[in-house]
């Protein structure tokens, strides 16, 4: 009843309790949002709210986020008024949660089909997304949702298309710089290869006077070296460089890389792999984002590999690494291997406790095979 296969990481409270959606699972079989507590070294899972797959939303295959009062956001890919996808609130009070649904994506779908990706706030309060599908070109689009004293409305901020160049298919979140232009990933499109599709673009949206223009920071290319098919989102660093994973490419196997994107003074951002998977047991398929300590450290996951096990996949059952930043060298260090018992496919993000414990969820594994919330411990 408390859902199943998490597809998303968790975030922190204030006072250290634990909050994720589980995309399956449920009294409709369409996910939860749940909160987990802990209490004397014991987590106690609650369940916040159940979707039905009707208007209320389906299959939360995104993580959440506060506002300062204390509300949670969120998106759905399935359900709400048109079973295309929907915006919700949940609100607290006393010890109870009320969900609200502030956007249900449109029966004609021109405003966007599938939102797979969470949401991000702005300084003034407003929401952004996207959506992996739409009907206008199938390719998805970035939205914007502004709060107004009675509802949200929701504005699309740009439309992708399998015609040109710029890539398509966003699957991740999206970040903003300090002056408001927002930075993301799109899974396919770019180049020609890759299987037709191309390859994938790392973009940025530009807003002056109030118009946003896209500009591609990156497109992968076939050769695949400098990997393929991002499909998480990227983190800042305190330079301003971009960093994020591609699920496919790199100089071995073809499973997986992590890359620096750095910008220069006229422009042009230069793409570097810091990490190409496949060179022995250090995992495959990294689809989440990375986190970044104090240090510069990076911190993932990866879908698969790590210890080679029958029990999950033939690579194994994924991994937790850590790239560690010393003169200009990155050196990886897989800081756990799952095992089926403790979870298997990790497929979110990391986050960090005060005391630099990492938590996040895999997708299957664990007692019941339905998904796990860990902890890593240094």
């Amino acid at each position: 009843m408390g859902g199943a296969e998490p597809a998303a990481g968790v975030i922190f409270d204030k006072v250290g309790n634990l909050y994720g959606t589980a995309a399956g699972g449920g009294a409709y079989q369409n996910g939860t949002v749940f909160e987990l507590t802990p209490k004397h070294g014991q987590w106690t899972e609650k369940v916040l709210h159940t979707f039905t797959g009707g208007k209320d939303g389906g299959t939360p295959n995104a993580g959440l986020m506060f506002d300062a009062a204390g509300n949670l956001y969120g998106t759905t890919v399935e359900g709400g008024s048109c079973n295309v996808g929907a915006v919700f609130e949940l609100i607290p009070n006393h010890g109870k949660w009320t969900e609200k649904v502030l956007h249900s994506f449109n029966c004609n779908g021109t405003d966007g089909i599938k939102p797979e990706a969470g949401l991000i706030f702005d300084a003034a309060g407003n929401l952004y997304g996207t959506t992996l599908l739409d009907a206008t070109n199938s390719a998805g689009t970035v939205f914007e949702l502004l709060p107004s004293r009675s509802k949200w409305a929701e504005k699309v901020l740009h439309r992708f298309s399998t015609k040109d160049k710029n890539g398509y298919w966003p699957s991740a979140s999206l970040i903003l710089d300090k002056a408001g232009n927002l930075y993301g990933t799109t899974a396919v499109g770019g180049s020609t290869g890759c299987f037709g599709h191309g390859c994938g673009t790392v973009f940025e949206l530009i807003l002056n006077q109030g118009k946003w223009t896209e500009k591609v920071l990156h497109t992968f290319v076939p050769d695949g070296k400098d990997g393929r098919q991002p499909v998480a989102s990227l983190i800042f660093d305190p330079a301003g460089n971009l960093y994020g994973t591609t699920s496919n490419g790199g100089t071995y196997r073809d499973i997986g890389t992590v890359f620096e994107l750095t910008p220069t003074a006229d422009g042009i951002w230069t793409e570097k792999v810091i990490h190409s998977f496949g060179n022995g047991n250090d995992g495959a398929l990294p689809v989440a984002a990375l986190a970044q300590d104090a240090a510069g450290n990076l911190y993932g996951t990866t879908a698969q590999g790590g210890t080679l096990s029958q029990q999950c996949y033939p690579s194994g059952c994924g991994t937790v690494f850590e790239l560690v930043h010393k003169d200009g060298i990155w050196t990886e260090k897989v800081l756990h291997a799952f095992n089926s018992s403790d979870g298997v496919a990790p497929e979110a993000g990391l986050i960090f406790d005060p005391a630099r414990h990492l938590y996040g969820t895999t997708f299957q594994g664990g007692t019941n095979y339905s998904g796990t919330i860990f902890e890593i411990t240094p």
